[in-house]
């Protein structure tokens, strides 16, 4: 689970202005931390298919908000993916 404190700094580390919770850039890097914590979590409880289906859905939702990204800002789109070391 993501704390208030760690998704707190998240959002100050990827936010575009002062008063941005909710940019795609923010979205991606909350989304990318619960996938994180999720793909260690499943490393000792391999046969959690219920947090699976979480994982998977959270996934979708990154790749969607990064497509958007692509197709709006290619530019904004490569830098965002290089903080987050999401392609190798």
């Amino acid at each position: 689970m993501l704390s208030k404190d760690r998704k707190t700094e998240v959002i100050g580390t990827y936010k575009t202005h002062d008063a941005d919770t909710g940019s795609p850039e923010v979205q991606v890097a909350i989304l990318s931390e619960r996938i994180t914590y999720l793909t260690e979590h499943f490393k000792t409880h391999a046969k959690d298919h219920h947090s699976r289906r979480g994982l998977l859905k959270m996934v979708g939702q990154r790749r969607r908000l990064l497509d958007y990204v692509r197709r709006e800002d290619p530019s904004r789109y490569a830098v965002l993916i290089k903080r987050l070391g999401i392609r190798k």
